[in-house]
């Protein structure tokens, strides 16, 4: 389990990513969502922002009930995100120096769940990451995941 302890210590790396979440659940969570499943799983944190130095802090979600509801609502939409890789476990609400801060465990996706996609087509909605960043997997990558899938 992530240290919510430690916060300071974390920087946004391959593994971690951070998003303040403040005027509700960013798009771009389901892109690291996409990410992380398609790679070696990482933990998104909500209500979490980044200062210049690059150390992490909390910010206090508005209504972390509401977030975490939306989390389940898309994660299970098949339209929205081609499979829910989450348990009850993987995703939880934690109070972290006095403010809500919600924690996603994203784990890697299976060979025969990849390419992890958001939206209806593998080709546009698939991404890995690379370092602190989420990219847009290439056309070979994509039907290279989707090849192995079905062996």
């Amino acid at each position: 389990m992530f240290d919510l302890a430690k916060l300071e210590t974390y920087r946004e790396t391959d593994r971690i990513e951070a998003k303040r979440a403040l005027g509700g659940l960013p798009e771009s969570l389901w892109e690291t969502y996409s990410a992380f499943a398609n790679t070696k799983g990482g933990v998104i944190l909500l209500g979490v922002g980044e200062r210049e130095d690059r150390t992490l802090y909390p910010v206090d979600l508005p209504n972390p009930t509401a977030l975490m509801r939306e989390i389940w609502r898309i994660v299970s939409d098949p339209g929205q995100v081609s499979v829910n890789l989450l348990t009850d476990e993987d995703v939880c609400w934690m109070e972290v120096e006095g403010k809500d801060v919600i924690v996603v465990e994203v784990p890697p996706a299976p060979r025969d769940k990849r390419p992890v996609y958001v939206g209806g087509d593998p080709f546009s909605g698939a991404y890995h990451r690379s370092g602190d960043g989420d990219y847009r997997l290439s056309r070979e990558m994509v039907q290279q995941m989707l090849d192995e899938a079905k062996k």
